[in-house]
């Protein structure tokens, strides 16, 4: 079992209009986790914090096992990083980020670069500037894969993709977790982007993580109960982690194995899941 990618613990970092509140995150190795959350919850400001862009005011992160406070100018050679603006200047073509890449990074593989421009079809003679959104976002990936990152870093890598590429983008990182010591941490607000993709899930509103826990364990765990107002009310409360209530009963998310087993429940997806829980923590 490889070791932890990411441990963060009791991470804070606080504004004046915002705090990010004693997070604690862990994604396993080899494994791909999305950081879902509405705009402005905080996505964004962990994963400054966790690349160390900002400084937090408290916690502790660590980065493939290695403590980020000490270690992070080395480490950040093992990170590939993709945000939602890739930031490559306007005129540049694949020669010229490729020229730049072998100076930042000790490990740039030419060769596997202009490979997966080939696989990933990035035309290698037009300017940056005439590339289309999705083009921009596989050339960041490529980027990131071509300096041998065993971790990938993903901030609303996906917004504003078309089906077919966000398809394909979602191929180039099932390959990339082929390989044991190699793991994803992808944040977005559209839980769609991150269903199918995600072995792992963690909420975050408002600055605090509500959950971070194992995609396939949390369908399991809860269900949607429809029912009655009565129904409702007469359940464990501890059972009942959300509610919904309208004019021809009530829907509940609910723990399976804390409500009786005659109530009608039907399968949860992962964003149903996090819209109750975000309304329960309001």
């Amino acid at each position: 079992m490889a070791e932890n990618a990411i441990e963060i613990r009791g991470v804070t970092k606080r504004y004046k209009d915002f705090c990010l509140d004693n997070v604690d995150l862990t994604l396993p190795g080899g494994c791909i986790l999305g950081l879902i959350g509405e705009n402005g919850a905080g996505k964004s400001t962990l994963i400054k914090v966790l690349l160390g862009i900002i400084h937090k005011n408290a916690g502790s992160v660590k980065i493939l096992g290695r403590d980020a406070d000490r270690e992070l100018s080395d480490i950040k050679e093992d990170i590939g990083v993709v945000l939602d603006e890739v930031g490559i200047p306007d005129g540049f073509r694949a020669k010229h980020i490729n020229n730049v890449m072998k100076l930042a990074y000790r490990n740039w593989d030419e060769k596997q670069f202009y490979d997966d421009l080939e696989k990933f079809k990035i035309p290698t003679n037009k300017k940056f500037k005439e590339f289309s959104r999705g083009m921009k976002m596989k050339m960041g990936i490529a980027i990131a894969l071509s300096h041998k990152a065993k971790l990938l870093v993903l901030d609303e890598a996906t917004n504003g993709l078309d089906p077919v590429i966000r398809d394909e983008v979602t191929d180039i990182f099932n390959d990339f977790t082929r390989e044991e010591d190699h793991s994803i941490l992808i944040s977005s607000h559209i839980v769609s982007d991150l269903e199918k993709l995600c072995d792992y899930v963690s909420f975050i509103h408002h600055g605090r993580v509500l959950l971070n826990e194992e995609k396939d364990v949390l369908l399991e765990e809860y269900a949607i109960c429809h029912c009655s107002e009565e129904q409702l009310a007469s359940l464990d409360p501890a059972a009942v982690k959300g509610r919904k209530v309208g004019r021809y009963g009530a829907q509940a998310l609910v723990l399976r194995d804390k409500v009786p087993a005659d109530m009608n429940l039907s399968p949860v997806n992962i964003e149903e899941l996090f819209v109750f829980m975000i309304k329960e923590a309001d």
